[in-house]
C-alpha cells in the first residue's frame, strides 16, 4: 500500500498552483509517498492518484455545529478522582460545572466531559459510577450553555445517558472497541463521534508499547476503525480521528507522529490532535509536574495548526485559544 503526506504549508507565498489542505487554512504543492520498508519520497501532487487527492483537499463538514474552515479548541474536564492532571479538582459537581462555565468564557469550542480515567495504570470504572459523574454535569451545562458537550467514555451506557442529557458528540479513546454497542448508540443518535488510536488499555497500554511503523499502523488502525463506523450507520463526514498521542507509545512513537501529523488527512475526516500536558513533553521540556506543561503543550498545539488539525483537545483553554488566534493571524 502506498501513503501519501501533504508536506503542509503557510507561508504567504503560495503558489499559484498550491491546493488547500482540507479546506483549512494550510496549503500544500507536494506529498511525501510513503511505503513500508521504504524511505518516503517527495512527490508533487500531480503524482497523488485522484481519489486520495480529493480526501486531501476536501472541506471538512461542520461538526457538532462547529465549522472548522477554523481550528476548535476541546476543553478537557476531567470529572474524576485520579486523572493524571487534575484528577480530584471538578469531582464535586458544582466545580465541574463551575469549571464548565469559565471553559466556555476563555473560548472553549466544545467541552470534553470524562469520569473515567485513561491515564497509564488507570482502572475501570464501574457505568453506573461513570454515568453518575458526567450525566447530571452535562444536563446542568445544557441547561445554563449552548457550547458544544462532548461525552469522554468507551462504553455505550455512558455515551447514552450523555446523549440524553444534552452531549452532542462521543469521543471514545478506544474508537469502538471496547464496547461493541457504542456504533450503534452513536449511528442511531446521529451523533459525530471521534475515535482515538490506543495500543492497548490504560492498564497495561504504557508496558511495553511495539510498533512495525508507529504513523503506518497507527494509520491502518483509523482507517479500519472508520470503516467499521461507517457500517454502522454514521457518515465519514461525521467523523473525527486523533492518533492518540501517549497511549500506547513511547516519546520516540510520539514525536513520530507528531512530525507525520498531516498524512490523517488522507483518511478524510476531520483530525483531533490531544497532547496537552503529556508525559513525553514533561520529559523533553524537563517539566515533571503535569501542571508546569503549559509551554510544551501550546508548542505542541501551534504544531499541530501548522498541519492543518482541526481540533486541539486541551487543559488550558485560554492560552490556547490566544496562542490560535496570534497563528492565524500571523499566517
Amino acid at each position: 500500500m502506498i501513503y501519501y503526506r501533504p508536506v503542509a504549508m503557510t507561508d504567504p507565498h503560495r503558489p499559484p498552483s498550491a491546493l488547500t489542505l482540507a479546506g483549512g487554512w494550510c496549503w500544500f504543492t507536494h506529498v511525501e509517498r510513503m511505503e513500508r520498508g521504504r524511505t518516503g519520497e517527495l512527490v508533487p501532487v500531480a503524482e497523488v492518484p485522484g481519489d486520495v487527492l480529493t480526501r486531501l483537499i476536501a472541506p471538512r463538514a461542520a461538526i457538532a455545529g462547529l465549522d472548522l474552515k477554523t481550528p476548535r479548541i476541546m476543553s478537557i474536564l476531567n470529572v474524576t478522582p485520579d486523572s493524571f492532571s487534575d484528577g480530584g479538582q471538578f469531582n464535586a459537581p458544582e466545580a465541574a460545572l463551575a469549571q464548565a462555565r469559565a471553559m466556555a468564557a476563555e473560548g472553549a469550542d466544545i467541552i470534553d466531559i470524562g469520569g473515567e480515567s485513561t491515564r497509564p495504570g488507570a482502572e475501570t470504572v464501574d457505568v453506573d459510577e461513570e454515568i453518575e459523574r458526567t450525566a447530571p454535569v452535562i444536563a446542568a451545562l445544557r441547561a445554563g450553555s449552548d457550547v458544544a458537550i462532548s461525552i469522554d467514555t468507551r462504553k455505550a451506557p455512558v455515551a447514552q445517558a450523555a446523549l440524553d442529557a444534552g452531549a452532542s458528540f462521543v469521543n471514545d479513546v478506544a474508537a469502538f472497541t471496547f464496547d461493541p454497542d457504542m456504533a450503534a448508540i452513536t449511528a442511531k443518535s446521529n451523533a459525530p463521534c471521534c475515535l482515538m488510536h490506543a495500543q492497548g488499555d490504560p492498564v497495561t497500554m504504557q508496558d511495553d508499547p511495539t510498533y512495525v511503523d508507529v504513523t503506518l499502523d497507527v494509520y491502518d488502525f483509523l482507517n479500519a476503525r472508520i470503516q467499521a463506523a461507517e457500517a454502522a450507520g454514521i457518515r465519514r463526514d461525521q467523523i473525527v480521528i486523533d492518533p492518540g498521542i501517549g497511549f500506547g507509545k513511547t516519546q520516540e512513537h510520539n514525536l513520530a507522529l507528531l512530525r507525520n501529523l498531516s498524512i490523517f488527512h488522507g483518511l478524510g475526516c476531520a483530525v483531533l490532535l490531544g497532547a496537552s500536558r503529556k508525559r513525553f513533553i514533561g520529559a523533553i521540556g524537563q517539566a515533571p509536574n503535569a501542571i508546569d506543561r503549559l509551554g510544551g503543550s501550546v508548542a505542541v498545539a501551534l504544531h499541530g495548526l501548522s498541519q492543518g488539525m482541526q481540533f486541539l483537545r486541551v487543559h488550558d483553554t485560554l492560552p490556547t485559544k490566544q496562542a490560535t488566534r496570534l497563528f492565524l493571524a500571523v499566517n
